[in-house]
């Protein structure tokens, strides 16, 4: 019989970015999320060629220091689960972020060539580090405002079977606006910017209204065709949009629902 062996770090990690990231809008939907847990006023995505070439998330939010930037490229490491709460029955169910379990950024990192830069507010610069394909090359200051930068490059190039399994450029890119277009109706007090390829596809403003921000989304028609809909009853309340029966779509690509900021 085959003796039983412990998988290296390395291996663990590439086989979990298989579950955690499948696809380039998988690991846009991940970064977005953590900017907006990470209290972000603004979010810019860049994307070259659908994501497969380049993902860039940057955000105005709290930023990290170089010491949560190293553990925050550790599996199972987070800072959305309050210490309180570790530990404590039924912990999960009391998590108010979009994210908790930690795996996103070093799954990313493994299977891609991923660059870290954060600053906090109260520090006067920041710092970087870059990780490629699970491995740390560089560990440097860096200049940028407070918040957070991450780029994303060569996703799956060492992972041809994963790889293989992409589409086009054009479909993984159809993906990742989608993602986009689903946060950014879900949080309407965060402004959002994407990019693709160098051009301008989407700018949304924080502080919009819900209707304001779904009628620049979905279609401007929509605010002088549709109705607003609230109702309350105990803790539960309802609120969304519904297009009027004059004006319709043959097909649901329209339909959105979220619980609690998060788009399902």
């Amino acid at each position: 019989m085959a003796e039983i062996r412990r998988l290296p770090e390395h291996l663990v990690n590439r086989i979990a970015a298989g579950e955690v990231v499948e696809r380039p809008a998988a690991a846009l939907k991940e970064l977005v999320e953590n900017a907006i847990d990470a209290g972000a006023t603004r979010i810019t995505i860049a994307l070259g060629e659908g994501g497969l070439a380049r993902i860039e998330v940057t955000d105005d939010g709290c930023g990290m220091d170089p010491a949560q930037m190293e553990l925050a490229l550790e599996r199972h490491a987070t800072s959305k689960l309050p210490e309180s709460l570790i530990g404590a029955d039924g912990a999960i169910e009391r998590v108010a972020t979009l994210g908790f379990r930690g795996e996103a950024l070093p799954s990313i990192a493994s299977v891609a060539l991923l660059t870290l830069e954060s600053r906090t507010r109260d520090a006067s610069e920041g710092w970087r580090r870059v990780i490629d394909h699970g491995g740390l090359v560089d560990s440097t200051p860096a200049a940028l405002p407070p918040g957070t930068r991450v780029r994303v490059e060569r996703l799956f190039a060492r992972v041809p079977a994963r790889r293989k399994f992409l589409r086009t450029a054009r479909s993984e890119y159809a993906a990742c606006l989608d993602v986009v277009r689903r946060l950014a109706m879900a949080r309407p007090d965060i402004g959002f910017t994407l990019e693709h390829d160098g051009r301008r596809i989407l700018a949304v403003e924080s502080g919009e209204g819900l209707e304001q921000r779904v009628a620049r989304i979905v279609a401007r028609e929509l605010g002088e065709n549709g109705v607003t809909l609230e109702m309350e009853r105990g803790a539960m309340r309802l609120r969304g949009i519904a297009g009027l029966p004059t004006y319709n779509r043959g097909v649901a690509d329209h339909q959105y629902l979220f619980v609690n900021g998060r788009p399902v």
